[in-house]
């Protein structure tokens, strides 16, 4: 029970994501597969607690 709802609004976003076409930047994905993308999206730097990153207390 009360499931309706949330079916329903899935059948409508699948259904979007079957009919509706996407923009898609093909040479960012073909970057991004061979490896070519930018490292800046790595957020490791900004986690203090990260692995490579903890400065101990005096």
């Amino acid at each position: 029970m009360g499931r309706g709802r949330a079916k329903a609004k899935q059948t409508k976003v699948a259904r979007d994501l079957k009919y509706n076409s996407q923009e898609m930047d093909l040479d960012r994905l073909a970057k991004e597969l061979h490896g070519d993308a930018p490292a800046t999206e790595n957020r490791d730097d900004e986690d203090p607690f990260a692995e490579g990153n903890y400065i101990p207390r005096a």
